[in-house]
């Protein structure tokens, strides 16, 4: 996907995510492998991957969503020093990027359509060209927050995902992926216009935190 337009170059991603593994009772690198067995045994994302009521101190309004990539999680604002924090899957490495953002539009089961840049370097999205209808296989999962800057949209957005085994991992083309009963979750709560700040690599590109 290309680099939303004013934010800058695209950020590569270099953090690997850990996980405690009860079986051998240490921290491990988890990568797509591990993923899958860890899906496939316990049919959930690990614990730091659901969704939570978690402390957030910040500066920003309630209803901002904050995006720590590097860690994989994002963040809506409460009020009283709260979020919700929620797993995520981002952009893997030369796909990611950082910026302020907002919440243009969003969509309930949305239609997928590959971008050109994707359909030349992927042959199996170039069946979808012209745009693959919503529903439980679509890429796009339940819900779509699609993200602009001003009134120009950026390509990205914030979607749910049949694939619950990447949340924690750097898989995508740019996006920010979620497991569809979060991004159900998420959209219920959320307002158009509503601010949404994207961080890498633990670079504040704003002021607001």
């Amino acid at each position: 996907m290309a680099a939303v337009v004013g934010l800058g170059p695209l950020v590569a991603l270099a953090a690997q995510t850990q996980i405690f593994d009860p079986q051998t009772r240490t921290w491990v690198d988890y990568d797509a492998r591990k993923a899958r067995q860890y899906y496939a045994r316990n049919k959930q994302v690990p614990d730091a991957f659901r969704r939570q009521v978690v402390p957030f101190r910040t500066a920003e309004q309630p209803g901002t969503i904050i995006i720590d990539g590097n860690q994989h999680f994002l963040y809506l604002i409460q009020p009283g020093g709260q979020a919700i924090r929620y797993g995520i899957g981002v952009g893997r490495e030369g796909f990611g990027w950082a910026g302020i953002v907002r919440i243009g539009r969003t969509a309930e089961w949305p239609t997928w359509t590959p971008p050109p840049e994707m359909v030349a370097r992927d042959p199996n999205a170039a069946k979808w060209a012209n745009g693959m209808p919503g529903g439980p296989d679509n890429p796009l999962g339940a819900r779509a927050l699609y993200l602009y800057e001003g009134d120009n949209d950026t390509i990205y957005r914030i979607h749910g995902t049949p694939e619950s085994w990447s949340i924690g991992l750097d898989v995508s083309s740019g996006c920010i992926r979620m497991n569809n009963d979060d991004i159900i979750d998420l959209h219920s709560r959320i307002k158009i216009g509503a601010k949404v700040i994207v961080l890498m690599q633990g670079a504040a590109l704003y002021k607001g935190v």
